[in-house]
């Protein structure tokens, strides 16, 4: 991924990236050729040196059973937008802008372990609900539903898990700018209610 050094994402943003509940896409090179997924992943730090990305395919999906050639790719994108050149104080002062677009987004590379295994993926699927039905008043689980509803739905999946090997992150969010345009761009974003691309310009600052 090219990234200029005023973009690169520093280790604060990385764990942010990781561990903020989202979804990636799975990429693997086969003797197929390149096939992709969009999954919900779980970070979990324990797993090899850099930690490892957990989640689940449909059995039907093949890539979980089209062996992996090298390293897999989650790549995984947070909060974006376009820019518009005239949210720039440095349009009205010389009119030399252009029109941009601001994201935070991560390549993370590793070997692609299968899990066919109920108790692995049982353990994730739980895990996976529990992050997301967190901030819900009244959180649903797994346990909420009929066992053999729950068993049947088990092996209709496969785990996946990503172990980490690399990772290449990149927050572009107008640091490259002046303060002045800067500030253009948090109204700007505001006002076009995208306040968390908003926030993440102000926290780049």
């Amino acid at each position: 991924m090219y990234t200029p050094a005023h973009f690169a994402a520093g280790p604060e943003t990385v764990q942010d990236v990781l561990t903020r509940p989202g979804a990636a896409n799975l990429v693997t090179m086969t003797s197929r050729g390149l096939l992709a997924t969009l999954v919900p992943l779980v970070f979990d730090p324990d797993v090899g040196g850099h930690g490892a990305l957990q989640g689940h395919l449909a059995r039907n999906n093949t890539q979980w059973s089209e062996p992996a050639v090298g390293e897999a790719l989650a790549i995984i994108q947070r909060a974006d937008a376009y820019v518009s050149p005239s949210w720039y104080a440095a349009k009205a002062e010389h009119g030399r802008v252009v029109p941009t677009w601001n994201y935070t987004t991560a390549h993370v590379y590793g070997q692609l372990v299968v899990h066919d295994d109920p108790a692995w993926i049982s353990r994730q699927v739980r895990r996976l609900t529990g992050v997301h039905e967190a901030e819900f008043e009244h959180p649903w689980s797994v346990d909420d539903a009929p066992e053999p509803f729950i068993a049947g739905q088990l092996r209709a999946i496969v785990g996946v898990e990503l172990v980490i090997t690399r990772i290449e992150a990149k927050a572009k969010l107008s640091q490259n700018r002046p303060e002045a345009d800067i500030e253009g761009v948090v109204a700007g974003l505001n006002a076009r209610g995208q306040t968390g691309m908003a926030a993440d310009v102000e926290r780049a600052r």
